[in-house]
This record gives structure tokens, sequence and C-alpha cells, in this order.
């Protein structure tokens, strides 16, 4: 889900995606809205299989979990009733999400920047019996029309990943109708100041909140290979209204008691103490 330069003995776990893509260090510095997507391209193309064997169990094939603490829409209900409506998954991945709204009765579509995550989205689809439509593009590039869907949401999909999230919103604001909603889950913006450790280390602050410089890994040429971009809460809320976009409520999910799973920097020990996942819940 997320990446960061104080978690080096973490570089291990993604080491086929880094050898792949010839990863040799990790820079900040200013990123523009195309080298945020090629970079994002390349690596989940190179990660989509080390990342569905690491998590696919978790996140199941037709269920919607909208993040590491394991909260399910099943008993969160954030989209409302989704029977009938046209729905649209952005940053879909293997489209886990996408599926489970469609056998709730949505017409739903699944979108991800990266063929390597759409082919486990087909292949999940062969498994399950249950296939939406799967469109290959960014999130702050939609390629539909004005008014296309009922809703759009994203569970830790291409939020993070564009270099200009209003970008993001004021598409959603077009191809959603007026009425729609529109629900995303990002790791919570108070992460970014702690080390991406899910141990004691964890749990020290050594960021600025406010230091919106995007995180990268290079290769040797100093080309992006993995792109990630910070915002505050008040980013987002900015961002939001300033696409038209009303914020109804925000979800902080609290750590469940008896959820021993660690997932990256999400671990029991952090997850007692504070935030992990925040859930913004908008309507047009």
């Amino acid at each position: 889900m997320t990446r960061s330069d104080e978690q080096e003995n973490d570089r291990s776990q993604n080491s086929s995606a880094e050898r792949v893509l010839g990863t040799v260090g990790v820079r900040k510095r200013s990123v523009d809205a195309a080298e945020s997507r090629a970079a994002n391209r390349l690596w989940w193309d190179a990660d989509a299989d080390d990342y569905q064997a690491e998590h696919g169990d978790f996140l199941g094939d037709d269920d919607f979990v909208w993040c590491p603490e394991g909260l399910r829409e099943e008993h969160a209900g954030l989209l409302g009733d989704v029977r009938g409506k046209r729905a649209l998954e952005i940053g879909c991945g293997a489209a886990s999400c996408a599926r489970w709204l469609a056998r709730q009765g949505a017409q739903a579509v699944g979108l991800d920047i990266s063929a390597g995550m759409l082919r486990h989205a087909d292949e999940a689809a062969r498994r399950t019996g249950t296939s939406v439509p799967l469109v290959q593009a960014s999130a702050d590039l939609l390629p539909f029309a004005t008014d296309s869907f009922d809703l759009a949401c994203s569970a830790f999909g291409g939020v993070p990943f564009v270099a200009d999230v209003g970008a993001v919103f004021r598409e959603v604001a077009r191809v959603v109708r007026p009425g729609g909603r529109w629900v995303f889950a990002v790791t919570h913006p108070m992460r970014w100041i702690f080390p991406d450790d899910p141990g004691p280390t964890g749990l020290t602050a050594t960021h600025s909140y406010f230091d919106r410089t995007p995180y990268l890994e290079v290769d040797g040429a100093g080309r992006a290979t993995y792109v990630e971009h910070h915002r505050t809460l008040g980013d987002f809320v900015r961002a939001l209204a300033g696409a038209g976009l009303h914020l109804t409520d925000l979800v902080e999910p609290e750590w469940p008691e008896g959820h021993t799973e660690t997932w990256g920097q999400w671990s029991p020990l952090r997850g007692r103490l504070f935030p992990g996942t925040a859930i913004f819940v908008c309507t047009l």
C-alpha cells in the first residue's frame, strides 16, 4: 500500500520488483504528473505478482476490504445501497471490490494504471465466475463520459500515486452524476511523520507532517521507479472542496480486537495507539 525511505529493511520484501526495475536508492524531490504515472505503472506491473501473493488472501477474490484494519463495506455501508447503481472502482488492483459490488447488484467497472494488476483481476474473475469490465488508465485521466456513474470508490487505490490529487477529484466530480457518492481510503496522513516500521521504531516521529515532498525510489540513472505523494488532512479537504465535492464523514478505523496480522507498517502495536487509515466519504 505505501512505502518509506525509513524502512530500508522492508526493501527485501519487494526485491523482485526492485531487481526488475533496477532500483538502487531513494530520493525526495518534486515529481510531475507524467513521471508519477510512468513510475507507478512500471512499479505495479513489476510488483503485481508479489503483492497478490502476499495480500491476496486478506483481500479475497470478491470481498470489499477498505483497509488493513479489516473494515469491510459489508459492515460499514459507506457506499449505501449499490443495487442497480453504476459503480467505478479507481485503482482497483485485482478488482476484488468491484466484483463484490457486482455481486450486490451494481454495474461495476474496475480501473487501474497497471496491466499487471488487471491480469490478476482477469484471473480472479475466472476463479469466481464474476466478471466486471476492466479499464487501464490513470486516476487523474478517467476515460469516461460525464455523469457515467452513480458512485466511485477507491480502497488504497490511485489517490496517493498522482501528482495532483485535485485532478483526481475533479475527474471524479465529472464522471459521477450529481447526487452521487465518492468514498476513498488512504494511509492516514499522520503516518507520514513516522518510520514505515510496524515495530517500536515506528512509534517515534522523524518526519515533518508538513513536508509534501514526494517519496521516490530511483534506478541508476535517477529515473523514478516508484512515486508516492503526501497530503495533509487539510490538503485533502481543500482539494475536495475545490472539486465541488462535499465531505460528509471522515472514518478513522480503530484496530479491532483479535486482529493480529501485520501488513507492511500496519500492526497491532501501532494500531492501538494511532490511526493508520483515513476514509473520506463525499457526495456531489
